[in-house]
């Protein structure tokens, strides 16, 4: 059964989120307030293409995995949505339908606000336009950014910037040793492949390579980090 709150864990994800953070205490306060939690199992469907926007909605557990799907009927992972990060606020600003499709990707948790509390929080609080913008704008530099990134470096420097990404949202220190970082989001080297334009065949050998030099290291459970500087210096050589 659900539960009717968050849990320590969840709300710390939520108010650490840098954006959220930002924010003044007061307007915080209304967003929470006026929010509701849904959770979700594996590989459950959040929101599909094509639905109106009915909810703001922010990642409070696990991830959300968007994707889309291609003429063929091949599912495409284009992003995770990591906890503490909020989303879905254009569909309602523009009143045009979701996009991509939204997945439960491990268990997840969602902090959801209905577009009409979030209407009224944007005539109390004029604070949280500004604040969208802000959103808005660090959105698009990173986009402009994965777009530079992948005509100008090459996969393993790619790769790289990538794993050192997730490191940074899903590190928890190994169990067999403190110096390790252990990526806890799951993923499949297909899905992880499609996060950097390129083929699984491609990613898997340069996954490899880093193993062969102590960078990285492959187990059924996922991946570990072993060098962490090892991996920058791959993305700065690069650019």
């Amino acid at each position: 059964m659900d539960q009717p709150i968050l849990t320590i864990e969840e709300r710390e994800a939520i108010n650490s989120g840098r954006w959220f953070s930002s924010l003044s205490p007061s307007l915080r306060h209304d967003i929470l307030r006026c929010s509701y939690i849904k959770r979700f199992k594996d590989g459950d469907l959040i929101a599909a293409r094509g639905d109106p926007p009915e909810e703001w909605v922010a990642c409070a557990k696990g991830a959300v995995r968007v994707s889309s799907t291609s003429i063929t009927g091949k599912q495409v992972t284009l992003a995770y949505v990591e906890p503490g990060i909020w989303f879905g606020d254009v569909a309602i600003f523009d009143g045009d339908c979701r996009t991509h499709d939204a997945y439960a990707h491990g268990e997840c948790t969602i902090v959801g606000v209905a577009k009409a509390d979030f209407r009224k929080i944007l005539n109390i609080h004029v604070e949280l336009y500004e604040a969208l913008l802000r959103l808005q704008a660090r959105r698009i530099r990173q986009l402009f950014g994965l777009v530079e990134d992948l005509n100008t470096l090459p996969l393993r420097a790619r790769l790289a910037k990538q794993l050192a990404h997730l490191v940074r949202s899903y590190g928890v220190p190994s169990l067999a040793n403190s110096n390790d970082i252990r990526i806890s989001l799951q993923l499949a080297q297909e899905e992880l492949a499609q996060l950097l334009g390129a083929s699984r065949q491609r990613v898997n050998q340069e996954l490899k390579a880093m193993e062969r030099e102590d960078i990285i290291r492959i187990e059924p459970s996922g991946l570990i980090v072993r060098d962490r500087e090892a991996l920058m210096r791959i993305v700065e050589s690069d650019t």
